[in-house]
């Protein structure tokens, strides 16, 4: 592994985000690094979320620093996105010359900085990694899998984590941290209020969320229908901020009466963190296919039905949290009237200091 020699200098660290899951995930990580002059951070933004409600909102509600250099990439093809990104990145990393780099999650950034970072021998950390969903559909799978078989350290969440990591020969550099995402709910939850719930005239317990944003359902015309069609038979209040390609597929698919007035769903516009963890934390359900709305779901011990076949998230389904349906209509409906979360206090991701933890580590094995 690659060492920092200079220990008089703070130790220069790149973090590379572009998307919305990105943005909650490096938002403990800046809040120890303003504690700790032993840090230098550079925050790249790829551009791949840009307007208000998908990026700077984020930043504003998590108090993260606004980025160091924006790339602007905007939307594209994954090849394109992750093409255009590396070659920004490089010259960029050419310039600064970071100790290391980080990246997280799975996004189309996370596996061009990992590259970038790679093929100049900047060591690289992925934070939460060793995540699989054994589904190489899905563009998020591969690149997780990439970055972690170029990573120099890999963050895990979870044992499980670990456990993928070493079934594909990767044991060094691999520690457990606990989930990052933890960090920011634990410190946000008592300052999240009630105004969007009175915004949209519902009341807590008395409806169910929704998100589905995920190419496998939005793209497949025949699964966004099914599922559009399970919600509205629900016979319930569902409240559902619309990722941008969700509303343009239902443009697409001549589905935009599925806001009707007299119709049960209320489609919002997508919100910012501090607003969904308010929606999250008083629905009576949620119905998902992300990834980071399951956990939370979890830690908020409200059910959870995922419209997907797998997660990586497998404890959460295991202890009985959490039911994978992927498309099935009638499976859907059944679950929104007779699922409740179970009685159990298992604690599957740590104590909400995974932030303290890599900072740590970062620490000790680079300087």
């Amino acid at each position: 592994m690659k060492k920092i020699k200079n220990k008089k200098n703070p130790l220069k660290i790149m973090v590379v985000v572009g998307a919305r899951p990105n943005f909650i995930k490096i938002a403990p990580l800046f809040w120890e690094f303003r504690k700790r002059p032993e840090f230098a951070p550079i925050l790249i933004h790829t551009g791949q979320h840009y307007d208000y409600e998908m990026s700077r909102i984020f930043f504003k509600d998590l108090d993260i620093p606004a980025p160091d250099i924006n790339l602007g990439i905007g939307s594209g093809t994954h090849a394109w996105q992750t093409g255009q990104s590396m070659i920004e990145l490089e010259k960029i990393m050419a310039e600064k010359k970071p100790g290391a780099v980080a990246v997280i999650g799975d996004v189309n950034a996370t596996l061009a900085g990992s590259l970038a970072a790679a093929k100049l021998h900047i060591p690289v950390a992925h934070i939460e990694a060793g995540l699989r969903s054994f589904n190489k559909s899905m563009p998020e799978e591969i690149n997780r899998v990439l970055t972690d078989h170029i990573s120099d350290f890999l963050f895990c969440p979870t044992r499980n984590a670990i456990a993928n990591l070493k079934r594909e020969g990767i044991i060094k550099g691999v520690f457990n941290t606990g989930d990052i995402m933890l960090d920011v709910l634990n410190a946000k939850l008592k300052k999240c209020h009630p105004a969007i719930l009175e915004k949209l005239g519902i009341e807590p317990k008395k409806y169910l969320l929704l998100t589905v944003h995920r190419a496998g359902n939005v793209d497949n015309a025949e699964n966004f229908k099914k599922i559009i069609d399970a919600v509205s038979r629900i016979g319930e209040k569902v409240v559902f901020p619309t990722h941008p390609r969700t509303m343009a597929q239902l443009n697409n698919l001549d589905l935009k009466n599925f806001f009707a007035p007299q119709g049960n769903i209320i489609g919002i516009d997508p919100v910012g963190y501090m607003e969904m963890l308010s929606l999250e934390k008083n629905a009576k359900m949620i119905l998902t296919d992300s990834g980071g709305v399951q956990k939370e779901a979890f830690w908020l011990k409200i059910p959870c039905v995922t419209l997907r076949n797998e997660t990586e998230w497998v404890e959460t389904v295991a202890i009985g949290a959490n039911v994978l349906v992927g498309t099935d209509k009638e499976k859907i409906i059944r679950l929104a009237h007779h699922f409740v979360f179970p009685k159990t206090e298992k604690n599957y991701y740590g104590i909400g200091v995974a932030a303290r933890k890599i900072a740590d580590k970062l620490l000790d094995v680079l300087q």
